[in-house]
């Protein structure tokens, strides 16, 4: 098969007839009807039909278009980044503000160095909205916690997190060891994200299955203000491991929570294989090395690479 024949297929069916392709394309009529014959024979099926008006795509044909179509848009992007030299493009990516804080600016380094002409737009907002930027088109790929996303995406297992107490000094009690369970928390006062946050979805599941009800007196959807709270000694937080050495550093005690299902499970979704340029394919597979790296590392606290 020939990238021609995919151009004089796609060709016939924009004008509708052999004789108007032919001139179109700058091809001899029998030569154009050759070639067709012979992309046929390689396909093993008819494409197309001859009609009193001119040609008609089969019902293999029209699925064998957007199929001829991608291929020839590849190897377009193909020819242009060998022209070039070098990668170039525009790419977007949403992450959350949890996983911004340890992904983003690892992920813009790497990016400029290995791709410094692709233009990177990061998102930062909470994942539910990432999900209406993915499937609106506005967003190429993000990093998200929940596997009920739209149509015509693309889902990539990425890591799981496990969930830490982060405790003001002045609300640390003497009895608890270095990791907590949820039965120990439930009477500390805690400042969380709202309903609509992915991280509250999965803290009410494992409060509910340990059958306990947490003391939450503040609900903050900023990271940076929520901590902020809990730095000034207002309440404690749950959060997952990358929020854990900005903790560290403002001196707050950090407990690993014992509980087997108190995690977080992070996807890589994206849109799909045909709608994403080289630049985005490019950049989904640096966010992956990126995450890799920082697990590996022990960079990302409390995570591990889920298989794909």
């Amino acid at each position: 098969m020939e990238l021609r024949q995919l151009r004089y297929y796609l060709g016939v069916l924009e004008h509708g007839s052999l004789g108007r392709a032919a001139l179109e394309l700058g091809v001899g009529a029998s030569a154009l009807s050759q070639q067709l014959s012979k992309l046929e024979g390689e396909l093993c099926t008819r494409l197309l039909t001859r009609t009193s008006t001119g040609v008609a795509p089969t019902a293999a044909g029209l699925a064998f278009q957007h199929h001829a179509r991608l291929t020839l848009r590849q190897a377009e992007h193909a020819v242009l980044a060998a022209q070039s030299g070098r990668m170039s493009g525009y790419a977007s990516v949403g992450l959350a503000p949890t996983t911004a804080s340890i992904l983003g600016l690892p992920l813009i380094a790497r990016m400029r160095e290995r791709y410094p002409d692709v233009r990177l737009h990061l998102v930062e907002m909470l994942s539910g909205y990432l999900v209406n930027q993915l499937n609106a088109r506005h967003l190429d790929l993000a990093v998200l916690f929940q596997a009920d996303v739209g149509p015509r995406l693309s889902l990539r297992p990425l890591l799981q997190e496990r969930l830490f107490a982060l405790v003001p000094t002045a609300l640390v009690r003497a009895e608890w060891g270095d990791s907590l369970s949820l039965a120990q928390l439930k009477d500390l006062p805690l400042v969380l994200p709202s309903a609509q946050h992915g991280l509250r979805t999965t803290l009410r599941s494992a409060f509910e299955r340990v059958g306990h009800e947490p003391d939450i007196v503040m609900e903050i959807d900023g990271l940076s203000l929520l901590m902020d709270a809990v730095c000034a000694g207002h309440a404690a937080t749950i959060q997952p491991g990358a929020t854990v050495a900005r903790s560290l550093q403002a001196g707050l005690k950090v407990f690993e929570i014992s509980d087997a299902d108190a995690e977080r499970r992070n996807v890589m979704v994206s849109l799909a294989e045909d709608e994403l340029s080289p630049a985005a394919l490019a950049t989904r597979i640096v966010l992956f090395d990126v995450a890799r790296e920082l697990v590996e590392q022990g960079r990302w606290p409390g995570a591990r690479m889920l298989s794909t």
